[in-house]
């Protein structure tokens, strides 16, 4: 498994619209739009992504912290091979990810962009 950075983090809180509109206009962070995706996006300049979701909008999961890989399909492979559960593998518009919990009991995402979008 190959982890080239961190690529998402998400929250979800039923104050949502308000803290959209905290990072668009306090933050000034550019608004993004991804097909599938429940969530008010945010890009980060170093090609990360910010998430804000109601509650449940992210699943089981308050907060949600993405490892950018370069095969997601081998990564799973991986962490199942290490007796790590994994859910099943999900995609929207422009990533492939699958969820799984680590040691500390908290859910953690695996993140393949879609075409060469996050390759070195």
């Amino acid at each position: 498994m190959r982890i080239l950075g961190l690529t998402f983090a998400g929250s979800s809180t039923p104050h949502r619209p308000e803290m959209a509109r905290f990072l668009r206009n306090t933050l000034a962070l550019p608004v993004s739009r991804v097909e599938g995706v429940e969530a008010d996006l945010f890009d980060l300049p170093d090609g990360s992504v910010f998430a804000v979701a109601s509650p449940g909008g992210m699943g089981d999961t308050a907060r949600s912290v993405g490892f950018l890989v370069d095969d997601l399909d081998a990564a799973g492979r991986a962490l199942r091979e290490a007796g790590v559960e994994t859910g099943p593998v999900g995609e929207n518009a422009r990533d492939r990810y699958l969820h799984f919990r680590a040691p500390d009991g908290e859910l953690y995402e695996l993140v393949e962009r879609k075409g060469d979008a996050g390759r070195p």
